[in-house]
């Protein structure tokens, strides 16, 4: 698993880099430009996102149909000019078609897709989380590399590394990135479309998930470099000095990660995981929102940021094991769809209660956000009440693996063809393997 896992984390973290690295400095650059205001600088900051929402499903979809490496070329190309458009930006409107078309090469959920092709179920949460610790080191190194470089560079300068990053990453695909296996399986026309993915309520409570958690993390983006920066009615520290923040309370969340991923993963406790982590949110955010020094908001920044990273092993390896084989691109699509709608919301959301009113209005919106998304979830069912079994096809047959589809305890049955080997999905609480088995002898 670690040898197809780590060419493939390695391009996510490259990725996420770039889009990471202008993060810290963004809001504070975007208000200089010309022709800007709060709410423009909002849009940039979550102006991405809206065509990340937009193309994440015909993104998802298209994986499915031609490749899962096709599909991310197709979108690092994408990616790759609105960098140069963001770069060479002179003015606020003009920064906003860049990071527009940024978010244009919408391909997350095509990668977690990929992944979940690479690796068995039980070990998608192992493999997940190393995507995430991947992801959360290229997150601290934006936040440490990002106020030293804008410094020198400028923030068009950063916009250059992302550039040259998403070349590096088309390149990496190509030269060592193995291939998706070969999946044969067989659905309704009803299931392998748009109608069958959001009616399964399960899938949608992980939607709305993915919505709340990216709105928050614009909000405390939007938020922190601008009440540490600001003289007038914040902290007044230099751009520089941002990663005095962003350094610990990103560590903190790192450390939190393993944690949650063993809680939520080998026993079960995804849905007590996820509660706790937007009661930390929550909590952080009226730290920051009632902070009375620099230290205390701090405080709150460290809380959000654990909060907010105990989602990242869990929140894409849920998605893909209550999906059915044939919709993981798919799902992951509207998944991801939900949280760049999410990103944008919270940025316009952000610009707008920062304009008009204070950092304690914005605390108690995440106040009422967190207190919605925890009713909306105390429901959701734990994905590992189903279980999977592998057979080899040299010593089963196909067409009674097939077979089994209609039995009421049997989610969906599919074929490897790269491993010659049959699976099937089933409910733990309904069958056991050893019935499975019985059933095939």
């Amino acid at each position: 698993m670690f040898k197809q896992i780590l060419p493939l984390s390695s391009i996510v973290g490259l990725r996420f880099f770039g889009l990471f690295v202008v993060l810290p400095v963004l809001s504070s650059y975007a208000i200089g430009l010309d022709g800007a205001n709060a709410m423009l600088a909002g849009i940039v900051m979550g102006g991405y996102a809206i065509t990340q929402a937009i193309f994440q499903v015909p993104f998802g979809h298209l994986s499915d149909r031609i490749g899962r490496k096709n599909a991310i070329l197709i979108g690092s190309v994408i990616f790759l000019i609105g960098s140069v458009v963001s770069a060479i930006s002179t003015d606020i409107y003009m920064l906003m078609l860049g990071r527009f078309l940024q978010g244009t090469g919408a391909v997350g959920a095509v990668v977690s897709a990929m992944i979940s092709d690479l690796v068995r179920e039980e070990q998608r949460s192992h493999a997940m989380a190393m995507m995430g610790g991947t992801i959360a080191m290229s997150f601290v190194a934006a936040m440490i590399i990002s106020p030293l470089m804008s410094g020198v560079w400028g923030v068009p300068g950063l916009f250059w590394l992302t550039a040259a990053l998403t070349v590096a990453t088309i390149i990496m695909l190509y030269t060592i990135i193995p291939e998706s296996p070969k999946i044969i399986h067989t659905f309704s026309e009803e299931e392998k479309g748009l109608k069958g993915v959001l009616a399964d309520k399960q899938l949608g409570k992980m939607y709305i998930t993915f919505l709340f958690h990216s709105s928050v993390m614009t909000m405390a983006f939007f938020l922190i470099p601008l009440v540490m920066t600001s003289a007038h009615d914040g902290f007044g520290w230099a751009k520089a000095e941002l990663w005095k923040i962003y350094l610990p309370a990103v560590f903190l969340g790192m450390l939190a990660m393993g944690p949650s991923a063993v809680f939520g993963e080998k026993y079960g406790k995804g849905k007590q995981v996820f509660i706790i982590s937007i009661l930390l949110n929550v909590l952080g955010f009226m730290m920051m929102g009632y902070a009375p020094s620099a230290l205390v908001f701090g405080i709150g920044a460290a809380l959000f940021f654990i909060g907010f990273m105990m989602f990242e092993p869990l929140l894409q390896s849920f998605v893909s094991k209550m999906a059915k084989t044939h919709q993981k691109g798919l799902a992951l699509g509207i998944a991801n769809t939900f949280g760049y709608i999410g990103t944008f919301l919270g940025g316009i959301l952000a610009g707008y209660v920062m304009q008009h009113y204070t950092k304690t209005a914005l605390a108690w919106i995440v106040f009422m956000i967190g207190a919605a998304w925890i009713a909306w979830i105390i429901s959701m069912k734990n994905p590992n009440s189903r279980g999977n079994v592998y057979l080899p096809l040299d010593i089963f047959d196909r067409e009674k693996v097939a077979a089994l589809k209609s039995h009421p305890a049997i989610v969906e049955t599919y074929i490897n063809e790269t491993e010659n080997i049959a699976i099937i999905k089933y409910e733990k609480e309904l069958i056991d393997e050893d019935e499975i088995r019985g059933m095939l002898s």
